[in-house]
């Protein structure tokens, strides 16, 4: 079992440093109006991931700090949860603890690893269950009344429920889906258009990868022919020599000169010989030269014609990649994707076709769903309610009826509701149930929401009524009352005590109170006191034993400590708890 051993408190409100001892059963925080008793559950919220007001750092001070020790099975989900988070437990015990500066800075820290605040709120949801007049005030709303109802039923509503999440889930992405492609049917149709007009001017054209740039060359060549041919003749002149001018000296022939004197001569110079190589080497290099020239000159082609129709292919392919790419292969590639894009546009009637099967589909797939949500809920509020009234009735209650309205309401028109109990209603991520606790007090009463037909004093043994009737299915090891029993006395106070005492025996229970019915049937009781000076110190948070506690219980009772009637009145609440409530083991 887990257990909260122990807090340290320290310039909390009117808390200057005190340590709060708890008990594995039932703790009764009790203390004049204003001593602090509040700052307990202040600071509980604190450790478990509340948020940190600096308002509530004491005067004077830095910060407020709270620390506390739990003791904790190992492979409960709170130690599993801590685990991940890098903490270390010591042998079962967790230290937690949490600071708020008077700048607003909040710091949590949980074995000995720092961690964000909100690790310690994950880890509250498995540990505590804290209730104020806040609380209350939740539990008149209808949608924490469903999840109430939920968490009770277990099983029995998660699995339809999960079941339920995952198909509305796929039908709000089907129907969102469709929505679209019909809402921006004519936005589609115009990029359709746009696309086949584009991609019906590339095929016209038929561009070849490369292309574009294999013209601009050959255009360019075209239209300096002249000057080309021109030059390539002067350069084969100088290297070959010209037909016409026999006389001339050219190239080949004055190298030819020196190469053959070279040879004549190399044999008695090793030196000369390697220049005579080199020489010979130079005149094959301009025979090659040269004859190339005279083929450059036979192969250029001077046709105007053929430029013309070069520069008109040309303009054909500026005019692409003027509008879809910065070049051919900018071009060819868009017109891929543009394809693609067009066959997923033009296969938007099927899509539509297809996503309107799925969504009706999905819709009487989440109708019987939604149905079999209703029936668990139904059964399960049932034994829910038959539970919470018969807790009522030891409550001083005895009356009172507690009852589920689970009704739906008619959806707008057929398509935005789903069929449940053969009518088309509205629903949502958690069914089609409108989920609503009805209270009747007294016989003859209507049952109506509690919100309207419970007192304060009602709504407090409500509220605990449901925790005991929760603490059997679905426990959690540490409940926080804080002064749940506000508007309660006289013998339904006892009652109040002696069902926290019942569900003390399954959990941890921490109740901040002012009556004494309920602080006698506590296995500990823990005083805040004040010292002169108006702050809570160590020695201001003591556990109340013997005479003590009686003295205690005489000034909850009669505001006098030495009352012998209250004291009379005191020692007969606690005999009366030790007889009816079996202390834990």
């Amino acid at each position: 079992m887990t257990v909260l051993e122990e807090m340290r408190i320290r310039s909390l409100g009117v808390i200057d440093d005190a340590v709060v001892e708890l008990s594995p059963g039932f703790t009764a925080v009790t203390g004049e109006t204003g001593a602090g008793k509040t700052m307990v559950v202040t600071s509980l919220g604190l450790l478990l991931g509340g948020r940190a007001d600096p308002a509530l750092v004491r005067i004077g001070a830095k910060s407020a700090v709270v620390e506390g020790r739990l003791t904790m099975a190992a492979g409960t989900p709170a130690a599993v949860r801590a685990e991940e988070a890098g903490a270390e437990l010591d042998d079962g015990t967790l230290l937690v603890s949490r600071t708020v500066s008077a700048e607003g800075r909040s710091r949590a820290h949980l074995g000995g690893r720092s961690v964000p605040v909100g690790v310690l709120a994950e880890l509250a949801d498995d540990l505590v269950a804290v209730h104020g007049q806040t609380d209350q005030q939740g539990l008149l709303r209808p949608a924490r009344q469903r999840q109430a109802l939920d968490r009770y039923a277990g099983d029995a509503v998660a699995a339809p429920h999960a079941a339920y999440t995952a198909a509305y889930r796929r039908l709000r992405a089907a129907a969102t889906e469709l929505e679209e492609l019909t809402t921006r049917a004519r936005e589609r149709a115009q990029e359709a258009d746009l696309l086949r007009f584009g991609l019906n001017e590339v095929a016209a054209v038929e561009p070849r990868a490369g292309e574009d740039t294999e013209l601009a060359a050959e255009a360019e060549r075209l239209g300096h022919a002249e000057a080309l041919a021109s030059a390539a003749a002067v350069a084969h002149a100088a290297l070959a020599g010209h037909p016409e001018d026999p006389e001339g000296v050219d190239a080949t022939t004055l190298v030819a000169g020196a190469g053959r004197a070279l040879e004549a001569v190399r044999s008695h110079d090793p030196a000369l010989a390697g220049l005579a190589e080199r020489m010979g080497e130079i005149s094959i290099l301009l025979a090659d030269v040269a004859g190339e020239l005279a083929g450059y000159a036979d192969d250029l082609d001077a046709d105007p014609l053929r430029l013309a129709a070069v520069e008109e292919r040309r303009a054909a392919l500026t005019g692409l990649t003027r509008k879809y790419g910065e070049d051919i292969a900018a071009v060819l590639a868009w017109a891929e994707e543009s394809a693609a894009r067009l066959t997923e546009l033009e296969s938007d009637d099927d899509r539509i076709a297809d996503l309107t099967a799925e969504r009706d589909g999905l819709r009487d797939e989440l109708s019987a769903l939604a149905q079999a949500l209703t029936d668990a809920r139904t059964e399960a509020a049932a034994r829910f309610a038959d539970a919470v009234t018969g807790e009522l009735a030891s409550l001083a209650m005895p009356h009172a009826r507690v009852s589920f309205d689970i009704r739906q309401a008619e959806a707008a028109d057929e398509m935005s509701g789903i069929v449940v109990g053969g009518r088309s209603v509205a629903y949502g991520p958690h069914g089609a149930d409108e989920v609503e606790l009805l209270l009747a007090p007294h016989p003859g009463a209507q049952p109506r929401p509690i919100a309207k037909g419970a007192s304060g004093g009602e709504l407090s043994r409500v509220m605990l009524a449901v925790e005991v009737v929760f603490a059997g299915s679905d426990p959690v090891p540490t409940y926080l009352f804080d002064e749940v029993d506000a508007g309660v006395g006289g013998k339904a106070a006892v009652e109040v005590g002696r069902r926290l005492a019942k569900l003390a025996r399954s959990a941890q229970v921490v109740v901040v109170t002012h009556l004494p019915q309920v602080a006698a049937f506590a296995d500990r009781q823990l005083l805040v006191e004040k010292t002169n000076d108006g702050s809570v110190t160590r020695s201001g948070v003591t556990v109340l034993e013997g005479e003590d506690r009686v003295r205690e219980l005489s000034r909850m009772l009669a505001g006098q400590e030495d009352s012998e009637t209250a004291r009379a009145h005191a020692e007969e609440l606690l005999a009366t708890a030790a007889r009816t409530i079996t202390p834990p083991g």
